[in-house]
Parts: structure tokens; sequence; C-alpha cells
């Protein structure tokens, strides 16, 4: 059993399969290195609000005060949404407040959780594009020896292990991305929640909870 043999015993499926997994493993770590590249550094940082930022009724000297102090920008970002919701009209202060709010944080989730849909697809699914190789793999081996009477174990030993080559393959291609999806997630979520908390004390905010600063 060799990666030789393999190569040239192989057929359209199993070369179909194994250029699959190729393409979920170069697409699975891409994602993996752009969320480092991009990412880790984001939310690493647990932005928090200076004191002076809570007590302060100026909304522009509380723009600055929060620019000063969060590093990953989005804190910032509910800030300039809530400034657009006190300078808008129409309706109360604060259903423009939560409106603008609500939005921001919809769009901070997605950006937080960007490429985290690939990891888990490609998580789940390639354990099960390596069985697909299996399974075929097996059973052209049991078809090829079919009708040779008498089979020696060494015949159905090789092919059998060449064909959990494929298996292997997959669980390769699956198990970083789970452990990448499982550990962004868990700083995505817990970021998110810091998020969420400055918005639902934003709204109480003096400098932005009046319509005149």
């Amino acid at each position: 059993m060799t990666l030789d043999h393999m190569i040239e015993s192989a057929d359209g499926v199993i070369i179909a399969v194994a250029l699959f997994l190729v393409v979920m493993s170069v697409l699975s770590w891409a994602a993996i290195g752009a969320r480092l590249i991009y990412g880790w550094q984001r939310l690493q940082q647990r932005p928090t609000a200076p004191e002076a930022f809570w007590a302060e009724t100026d909304r522009e000297r509380a723009e600055r005060l929060i620019a000063e102090s969060d590093r990953s920008g989005l804190l910032l970002r509910l800030v300039h949404r809530a400034q657009a919701a006190a300078s808008a009209m129409g309706g109360t202060l604060n259903d423009r407040l939560v409106r603008q709010l609500r939005d921001e944080l919809l769009l901070i989730r997605n950006d937080l959780s960007s490429g985290l849909g690939l990891l888990a697809s490609i998580g789940s699914t390639a354990p099960f594009v390596g069985l697909l190789g299996t399974v075929w793999s097996i059973f052209r081996a049991l078809t090829s020896i079919q009708g040779q009477g008498q089979v020696m174990i060494d015949q159905v030993s090789g092919p059998v292990g060449e064909a959990l080559v494929m298996t292997a393959a997959g669980l390769f291609v699956a198990i970083p991305a789970v452990l990448a999806y499982n550990a962004f997630q868990r700083l995505s979520q817990k970021h998110m929640a810091s998020i969420e908390a400055f918005a639902d004390d934003l709204l109480q905010h003096p400098a932005f909870s009046s319509e005149k600063s």
C-alpha cells in the first residue's frame, strides 16, 4: 500500500473526492488565516468605555472619549449611530436610538461571524466526503476479487487499508475546521456580549438620551 499505487489504482470518483477534499482543506485554512490576520486582535480586545464617557453630556466630547479608548472601533460605530439618531427627525428619540443601534448591532454581529459559516460547513461535511471515498474504494476492491474463489486476507487488507485513507483524509480536513470554528465562535460571542451591553447602556447616556445636548 503505497501512495503511487493508490494514485495508479484510483478511478474518477476517487480522484474527484480527493480533489474536493484538497479544495475544502485550502478553503478551511484560508478562512482560518483570514480570521487570525484580520479578526484575532479585534476579538481579543474587550473594549470598555471610560468612566468619563458615561458622565459626559456633550455628544462631540463623548465621541472623542470613546474614540481614544476603543481600539477595536466597534463601540465608536455604535456612538456614531447614536449621534445620527440624536440628529435625525421623526418619531421619538428613544425609538430612533433603538432602531439605529439595532441595525448597527446586526452589522457588527455579521462582521464578527465572518467566515464561521464556511468553517462549520467544511467541518460537518468533510468526514462524509472522505467516507464516500472509503465506501467507493471498498466497493471497487470487493468487486475486483469477486469470483476469484478462495480469497486470502492479504488480498482484502491492502485495498481496504487504501480505502480507509480517504476517511482519514476527511477527518484531517474536518478537525482543524471544527476546532477553529469553536474557538472563533466563543471569542465572537464573548465580544458580542460586551458590545450589546454597551449598546443597552448607551440608550441611557445623557449625551444621547435627550433631544438637546
